[in-house]
């Protein structure tokens, strides 16, 4: 049963959580749950505990947020659409983590940073329009960190020179600006697999395994290692068979 109200520790405790992984704005409480929003982050989230000890909960009514978790929930009745149970205080501070990683980058969060970033700037001329359109791209793979945890997928390196916002849809193909900056088209790859991909010398499945063009060596194919699949959304897989498409053109070619 939960603790309701929550006492000065689990309340100092769930406010500090919530701080420290950018759910600053505190909204209140209720039944035991202790709201939370933040200023760059969409949605709101609720913490709550058992006791000092834990355990504890996590809820969110962030739709997107919950579909790309995956995660098993808890019975625990509260707010939100979906709520989560953990052990101790570390296990709820790395899902916080991710939670506000995503909420930062989905939906359309990119796109509304975008459009506030650019609402006043001037398009009338070529370099002008290549200031709006490096923003966009800076905000993509800012937001790309966020969604892949500053890591490739698939080779594991975090080291962030030598990773690239790779589009799945180029830019210039996109038909809008959503496109262009909704994270599902896009993958946070390594300099070297960035190369292959965009060139369509490599492309994937929908397990999020590499497939190789025939043209490319195997010298090349075997310095393309990769540790495990790259997990992927239908938002993903819905534009890796445009990507694929360039590949088989490249083959008839």
């Amino acid at each position: 049963m939960l603790e309701a109200p929550q006492s000065f520790i689990v309340r100092e405790e769930c406010e500090k959580a919530a701080s420290q992984n950018g759910f600053r704005r505190v909204l209140g409480e209720g039944a035991g749950w202790r709201a939370f929003a933040s200023t760059t982050a969409h949605g709101t989230i609720y913490l709550a505990a058992e006791g000092s000890h834990g355990p504890w909960f996590l809820a969110t009514d962030h739709a997107g947020v919950v579909a790309e978790l995956g995660w098993p929930t808890t019975a625990t009745p509260g707010p939100g659409t979906s709520r989560y149970a953990f052990a101790t205080l570390s296990e709820l501070y790395a899902a916080l983590n991710r939670v506000y990683s995503l909420a930062i980058s989905l939906p359309d969060a990119p796109l509304r940073e975008f459009e506030r970033r650019v609402a006043d700037l001037p398009t009338t001329t070529e370099v002008e329009r290549l200031v709006v359109q490096r923003i966009g791209q800076d905000i993509f793979r800012t937001r790309l960190l966020d969604y892949w945890q500053g890591r490739c997928p698939l080779t594991g390196i975090s080291d962030p020179p030598l990773l690239r916002a790779s589009h799945i849809i180029p830019w210039a193909e996109c038909e809008s600006d959503a496109e262009r900056l909704d994270v599902h088209n896009g993958l946070l790859l390594s300099a070297l697999w960035d190369a292959a991909f965009d060139r369509a010398l490599v492309t994937f499945n929908d397990d999020g395994e590499p497939e190789f063009s025939p043209t490319l060596s195997d010298q090349a194919r075997a310095e393309l290692r990769w540790q495990s699949p790259i997990k992927l959304t239908d938002g993903h897989r819905h534009r890796l068979a445009r990507h694929r498409e360039r590949l088989s053109r490249q083959i008839v070619n």
